[in-house]
């Protein structure tokens, strides 16, 4: 460790300027690690379903209450987590957003009845949602300007690797063992997370220095997790605009943030509503339209796979550029190729070239948007104002996943639906710019800027 003399240190300069410490590497992998957990339990009740519907002997109706029981808990979750964050810190609500959802899931494969795992399932999803919005602000907040978004969005792919993973077990246990035995492992992984976190998780240097916590006790977190040995007469700041209040909530509909705040909702609405429908309901759509399950199923991967290549890619040019504009060409994109896809049709033979685009160019863009949204926010509502993002974005993915079937229901064919997406693939392209005009915190990144 090196050490640094007495003097006056604004927390976010002071760690733009430095290099990664091996510690922040770490804290990508524990943020990836939660990630990834949580990934996985999201996506744990598809992988089940069709066993659990066999043995209990129940419609698929009837299971929807169970289905859609998850979604509506990552809602509450990600609402009443992000405040909850602001006023108690980062580290013991993420801790106890991995431990609520680890306990729960396991709890469901204990159940005896739709309406009993719908509940579990509910109190799952509180935990789900409050965790991915603390794991963003967590790293946010120890990664470095020049870095931030590439760090964050290589974060967001554990999502996609989580949800590959319990796929995979379920091909293996349930044959074995059952159906219980995945709820078990999908419950058991993220627990076995739990003591690493307590051990090497930091509070957030930057909310305990606008809380007014001791200069000793910010020294030794940001020291530990910098590689640097403070000398102990420091005196740390976070330097931030005046704020009309400091209650997080109201912060986020205060002058300069309300009209920011609806756009970065509408944003990421519009964003979660084309993937929902276009994940949903892709594989359906091409099998009416006269391809096999099996080439829809592999086709509709490519959506998951470009994603993930996507979300890197866009993460890092974000990093190079003003990211507000990156994210929005993103977004139009994906408008350009769901439109291709409405106009080629399920036939064609560059079906899965432009699956894997949309996959790339929506996916990336989504991604990209919860890299762009901390840093819009101060320190002390910066928790709360991505977590009810996220958690406002839920609805779109509740009305994209149930918009499909209506128009389904309505006679709406392939390319009728999917050249529909592009229009709210526009409006959320237009929403991300309208967000950098009119507030935030911090500075767009800038090529070879200082900050």
């Amino acid at each position: 460790m090196s050490t640094t003399s007495g003097n006056r240190i604004d927390i976010k300069k002071f760690i733009d300027e430095r290099p990664i410490s091996p510690y922040q590497w770490l804290l990508v992998v524990l943020c990836f690690l939660i990630v990834t957990a949580d990934g996985m339990d999201v996506a744990i009740m598809g992988f089940v379903a069709p066993s659990i519907i066999h043995d209990w002997g129940i419609s698929r109706p009837e299971f929807g209450l169970v289905m859609s029981a998850a979604p509506i808990g990552l809602v509450i979750g990600a609402l009443f987590a992000g405040p909850a964050s602001d006023r108690i810190g980062r580290k013991w609500v993420l801790i106890t957003s991995v431990f609520l959802f680890g306990v729960f899931t396991i709890a469901t494969a204990f159940t005896q009845s739709p309406f009993s795992m719908a509940a579990l399932r509910l109190l799952s999803g509180v935990g789900l949602g409050a965790a991915m919005p603390n794991s963003t602000t967590l790293l946010s907040e120890y990664a470095p300007q020049r870095k931030r978004a590439l760090l964050i969005t290589v974060m967001f792919t554990g999502f996609n690797l989580g949800s590959a993973l319990i796929g995979f077990a379920a091909g293996w246990l349930i044959p074995v063992h059952g159906w219980r035995s995945v709820l078990i492992f999908g419950g058991a992984l993220p627990l076995v997370l739990i003591p690493f976190q307590i051990w090497l998780l930091p509070e957030s240097a930057r909310l305990l220095a606008v809380r007014g916590a001791p200069a000793q006790r910010i020294g030794k977190v940001l020291g530990r997790v910098c590689g640097v040995r403070f000398a102990g007469n420091e005196v740390f700041v976070s330097n931030e605009p005046p704020l009309p209040t400091r209650k997080p909530i109201g912060v986020l509909f205060s002058q300069g943030y309300g009209s920011m705040t609806i756009a970065l909702w509408v944003t990421y609405f519009m964003g979660l509503l084309v993937i929902y429908l276009l994940t949903g309901w892709l594989p359906t759509l091409m099998k009416d339209a006269g391809l096999s399950v099996t080439t829809a199923a592999n086709v509709t991967a490519m959506f998951q796979i470009g994603g993930t290549i996507g979300a890197v890619l866009v993460g890092w040019i974000m990093d190079k550029a003003r990211p507000a504009p990156v994210i929005s060409a993103a977004y139009i994109g994906g408008a350009v190729c769901v439109l291709g896809l409405g106009y080629i049709g399920a036939m064609s033979s560059s079906l899965a070239l432009l699956v894997f685009a949309a996959g790339f160019c929506m996916s990336g863009a989504q991604t990209g948007l919860n890299a762009f949204a901390p840093g819009r926010y101060p320190t002390v509502a910066r928790a709360t104002g991505v977590s009810w993002m996220l958690g406002m974005g839920r609805f779109g993915s509740i009305f994209g996943s149930a918009i499909g079937g209506a128009l389904l229901g309505f006679g709406w064919q392939f390319g009728a639906i999917l050249a529909m997406l592009a229009i709210p693939a526009t409006l959320a392209a237009i929403a991300i710019l309208v967000s950098q005009r009119v507030g935030g915190t911090e500075t767009a990144a800038q090529p070879n800027a200082a900050h």
